[in-house]
């Protein structure tokens, strides 16, 4: 491998491509990756890293390393405020590097906390590439890092590493929604519409697939009732009362049916982007005393981190050049209005509490806007 980046800025092509796929599952492994930039970083999630990465990254790097955090989750390790205007907070890493079970506390805040004293240093110009490359692989967003020698690739322990550019990482979410194409489509009737059908769309990625569940004939109506609903595994499937997920569905699909034709696109961003996994921490989280918004910052997320340009993609496959959106939330409407996609109109869809969830909809109406009561 050569010691050379491709130039980021233009469409990723199939070895750019390629490139992101294989750091997002070099990520999940632990395996470390370098991250092309104009001062390269050799990096790795504190949440899967072992013994072996933590030694490469100490064999390969060229300089002092650093646990990279998002500043909510900075403020939860450091125990005071950390202002949130900058992309990452910097700690550094005494070397050699702590042990990975170590590292793994200070990224994940279910764990117990057993950390060691951090200094806080200047973030390199690419932390927000790094993090993005936890988020993209559905792990904590929180990274080791360090400067990487100057010919690492020669080296025999870095001659099988992976360079990724970090521009390609940043700019890759967006590729992927332009690149999302229907696969297959089946009618599939249901129990609240029986002129179901549902479309299957997958992106670049080979991942997980998006659905859109068609109500009858959409695109024949000039500004049909639409549905953006983010997959609930615990909500849509088992039932769970933690949240209003399940009833929203399905309820959306009556409405549909009961018009005579709608759409939901059923969005793979579960736990509004952050993945099953993430969520369940954020629920252990909830269970303390947080609540859903705090709950993803402690774990180094935003309150929302979905895609809506996927949504758009989606619409504009389906020919849906206008739609009624059908939600409680104006920024979902703003999000889409934003990409593109004209709604002429805010439907609201609301539920009433449950007596679990009380406190999970308030949430909802303090903290993210959404009209509700």
């Amino acid at each position: 491998m050569k010691d050379v980046f491709p130039q980021p800025g233009a469409p990723l092509g199939t070895p750019r491509t390629r490139a992101v796929h294989r750091a997002i599952a070099e990520a999940r492994r632990g395996v470390p990756v370098v991250l092309a930039a104009r001062k390269p970083l050799i990096i790795a999630p504190a949440e899967t890293v072992g013994a072996e990465g933590l030694r490469l990254i100490d064999i390969l790097s060229n300089g002092p390393a650093a646990l990279l955090l998002s500043p909510s989750r900075a403020a939860a390790v450091l125990r005071h405020d950390v202002p949130d205007t900058v992309p990452a907070i910097a700690l550094q890493l005494a070397r050699p590097l702590i042990d990975a079970a170590t590292l793994k506390r200070a990224a994940d805040p279910t764990m117990e906390q057993i950390l060691p004293e951090f200094t806080v240093m200047a973030p390199p110009e690419e932390a927000q590439a790094a993090l993005a490359l936890g988020k993209l692989a559905r792990l904590l967003p929180a990274m080791v890092a360090a400067p990487v020698k100057p010919g690492w690739a020669s080296q025999r322990e870095g001659a099988d590493l992976l360079a990724v550019p970090a521009a390609d990482l940043l700019a890759y979410p967006l590729n992927l929604a332009a690149s999302l194409t229907k696969v297959a489509e089946v009618p599939v009737p249901l129990d609240a519409a029986r002129d179901a059908r549902l479309i299957a769309f997958r992106a670049l990625d080979q991942g997980i697939e998006h659905m859109a569940i068609l109500v009858g004939a959409p695109e024949a109506q000039d500004a049909p009732l639409v549905r953006i609903h983010s997959e609930c595994f615990t909500g849509d499937l088992l039932g769970s009362l933690r949240c209003d997920c399940g009833p929203q569905l399905q309820g959306a699909i009556q409405r549909m049916a009961q018009e005579g034709a709608g759409a939901v696109l059923y969005l793979a961003q579960e736990g509004r982007g952050i993945g099953l996994i993430n969520k369940l921490r954020a629920y252990s989280l909830q269970d303390q005393g947080l609540d859903t918004v705090d709950a993803n910052r402690a774990l180094g997320w935003q309150a929302d981190e979905r895609n809506f340009h996927i949504a758009a993609s989606m619409l504009d496959a389906l020919g849906l050049k206008k739609i009624r959106l059908l939600t409680n939330n104006p920024e979902k409407v703003n999000g889409l209005r934003a990409c593109g996609v004209e709604v002429t109109e805010r439907v609201p869809h609301e539920f009433a509490p449950n007596g679990v969830n009380d406190s999970y909809l308030a949430t909802k109406a303090r903290r993210f806007g959404h009209l509700l009561g």
